[in-house]
């Protein structure tokens, strides 16, 4: 059963292989670069703790990508050590250079979703539209992941789960934090 599942992971990577085109794999390349070490979220996210309105996003979105990191990084990669979708499946081309870490969970998707979701659930609601839009960003990383061959869908789907829930636990943070210091 495990094994068929694995096998529908790689057909799902070929079968997405054969829809490339020349501006999407320019597009795709371009938009996965983005989130290349979380340095984007990072950028972002120093800017937004700079201005005191903004402090308490960048806050939230600090812990939830300083959690990710932890989770996915630091115990989740090698404590499971998955290889790499190009190294296994035969016929599968990698659009980029290869990775030199594991690749459950996807570190790109993970970061993406940890600080869109954060911001998303920091930020005042006349303000949730800048929010939407990183989410919309952060989910075409996830995907561009796929695109160019280097992670497994189940590694994209668990890693942008991860960063959604680490978002999320960012914003509790934030809002208890809050609570306890009046």
């Amino acid at each position: 059963m495990i094994e068929q599942f694995l096998q529908l992971d790689g057909q799902i990577l070929l079968w997405i292989q054969e829809l490339r085109t020349s501006w999407l794999t320019a597009f795709f390349t371009t938009v996965t670069h983005l989130g290349d070490g979380g340095i984007l979220w990072i950028i972002l996210t120093v800017a937004l703790l700079i201005p005191k309105k903004t402090r308490k996003v960048g806050i939230t979105m600090a812990i939830a990508l300083a959690l990710t990191f932890v989770t996915v990084n630091l115990v989740l990669k090698p404590v499971i050590a998955r290889t790499r979708p190009y190294e296994v499946v035969e016929g599968l081309r990698l659009l980029v250079d290869p990775a030199h870490d594991y690749s459950f969970p996807s570190g790109h998707s993970s970061s993406s979703m940890a600080a869109a979701a954060g911001m998303l659930g920091a930020l005042p609601r006349k303000m949730r539209p800048v929010g939407w839009c990183a989410v919309i960003l952060a989910v075409l990383i996830c995907i561009s992941r796929l695109y160019i061959g280097i992670h497994y869908p189940t590694d994209v789907l668990c890693g942008a789960t991860i960063g959604i829930i680490d978002g999320v636990a960012g914003c509790a943070v934030v809002k208890n934090f809050a609570r306890v210091k009046r």
